[in-house]
């Protein structure tokens, strides 16, 4: 810690200047001495990166200017995805790094949990304040919550499990204490600090770290603690060895890395463990046949001349599949996606036909199929979504069923099946980014708290189930099921591009 005098016309004090190291961990030692606004840190499992930003904020609160009468006041909020990890991860780590500077008050009723710290600096002025934790399981009640409160700063624990909406809000929270009539002076350094392992590179961190690079952040990303070595492993799978740069080695140990490596995925390794940005499965794949290495193209098809087939999904997050069908192999390929987010279908129509008309000029569509339920009205208005997708110029009828099982037994069977050349009789094109994901497990059935390790009766609704249901309609619609002779008669191939 060092300080300097300052003299601002009305107070002397003295302004100090932290300084912790972090030897085994370089990324994290210039991550706490930066002061950017924004700054985040992501990193592997056992990095240090969550101990770095509680040190970061210590030392906020050590610089913040102190006010006449010595104390040099702050406010803080800390956020996690749920209230659990909130109290058994966050809360705790606050604990054993401000350990005998503060206490923990836990809430009752609206009253979030806070952690009171209290010390003296060996200037003789005393850093105090606290810092306020709120779990983000209900994100509008969250957002609510957060929106009430006045800021120094915020930390959000492992930004991958936070929606942007959380960040957003809490950038406009910040700065507003202390202020003149709130503490008797401004507070020196405002800003949110995040924390974070690898994530998918349609999260939102991903855009801003790699793509926009917003003025005002800084982003910090540490090296893998562990190395891909392909095809080197048993049975041809992937070799993981200790990273030679890894940070916090000498802390967590190479045993704490490579024991119980068997039997996980090397998906999960390379984004939990290699700090790759990546894709991870934490439910049960509604679609496990599918396998991105066998059912993905390699590169985005040529688009034939020949007719386009649409699967649609409706609601407040419509999606809709584009395919066509090689009649020659028997297969049906997925050629494109479109899909968005909090829009009616009065909205949503006329955008799609604008992109099937860009994108597929001059193309035919074979057909359509989507939700049975798009065909039943609301209150608010008489048409239907599929009214109003033919009133648009997109011929969509009602698929054959919804019945789950026939549904997802349509996409199985085509997972399974080889085409005449022996290969898959379902492709996927690249781009179809979402649904790939969604066929990977984005679309799963949620595992449930239990002993013994069982899953939900139901595939969780969410960003990727959408895509997926989109694409059962459509192979309905062609005339794939698990059981065929339960379809309705309009269920039946309307085009010779159909499965005959």
């Amino acid at each position: 810690m060092s300080a300097r005098s300052r003299d601002d016309g009305q107070q002397r004090y003295r302004e100090i200047r932290v300084t912790v190291g972090f030897p085994n961990a370089p990324t994290v030692e210039r991550f706490v001495q930066d002061r950017s606004r924004y700054a985040a840190i992501m990193g592997p499992y056992g990095s240090a990166k969550t101990t770095g930003v509680v040190h970061r904020i210590r030392a906020h609160m050590v610089e913040q200017e102190p006010n006449s009468e010595g104390i040099r006041p702050s406010r803080w909020l800390a956020t996690r995805t749920t209230y659990k990890e909130l109290t058994s991860t966050t809360m705790k780590d606050v604990e054993n790094l401000f350990r005998g500077c503060g206490q923990m008050k836990l809430g009752s009723g609206m009253e979030p949990p806070k952690f009171l710290y209290h010390w003296r600096n060996p200037d003789g002025t005393e850093s105090k304040g606290e810092i306020i934790f709120v779990a983000l399981d209900h994100i509008e009640t969250a957002i609510q919550m957060i929106a009430g409160f006045k800021l120094t700063g915020a930390w959000v624990n492992e930004a991958s499990g936070t929606a942007k909406a959380i960040l957003d809000t809490l950038g406009k929270r910040v700065g507003r204490y202390p202020l003149p009539t709130e503490g008797g002076v401004r507070c020196t350094w405002k800003g949110v600090l995040l924390d974070t392992n690898a994530m998918d590179e349609s999260h939102w961190y991903y855009k801003l770290a790699e793509e926009d690079k917003p003025r005002g952040w800084t982003f910090f990303r540490q090296p893998g603690a562990l190395i891909e070595k392909p095809g080197e492993g048993r049975l041809g799978k992937s070799l993981w060895v200790i990273n030679s740069e890894a940070e916090n080695l000498a802390n967590v140990g190479e045993d704490y890395y490579l024991d119980g490596l068997e039997g996980i995925d090397d998906d999960w390794i390379r984004v939990k463990l290699g700090n790759e940005y990546g894709f991870t499965v934490d439910g049960k794949p509604v679609h496990p046949e599918y396998v991105d290495s066998v059912h993905c193209l390699k590169e985005p098809p040529e688009v034939r001349d020949a007719p386009i087939f649409l699967g649609q999904d409706y609601g407040r997050t419509p999606a809709t599949v584009v395919a066509q069908f090689d009649e020659s192999q028997g297969r049906t390929v997925a050629i494109a996606e479109f899909y968005d987010e909090d829009i009616s279908a009065q909205s949503y129509a006329p955008e799609l036909k604008l992109w099937l008309d860009r994108k597929f000029k001059g193309l035919p569509i074979g057909g359509g199929w989507g939700d049975p339920a798009g065909g039943d009205g609301n209150q608010s208005t008489d048409l239907t979504p599929i009214q109003i997708m033919c009133d648009n110029g997109i011929p969509i009828e009602p698929a054959p069923t919804n019945d789950p099982l026939l549904r997802r037994g349509a996409v199985r069977g085509p997972l399974k099946r080889m085409a005449f050349d022996g290969l898959p009789s379902l492709f996927v094109s690249p781009d179809c980014r979402m649904l790939r994901k969604g066929l990977m497990g984005g679309y799963c059935y949620r595992k449930l708290r239990t002993v013994d390790g069982h899953y939900s009766e139901k595939p969780d609704k969410n960003e990727y189930s959408h895509l997926v249901e989109a694409l059962e309609y459509l192979e309905l619609g062609l005339g794939e099921s698990a059981s065929p002779r339960e379809l309705a008669p309009h269920a039946q191939p309307i085009s010779p591009y159909a499965i005959q």
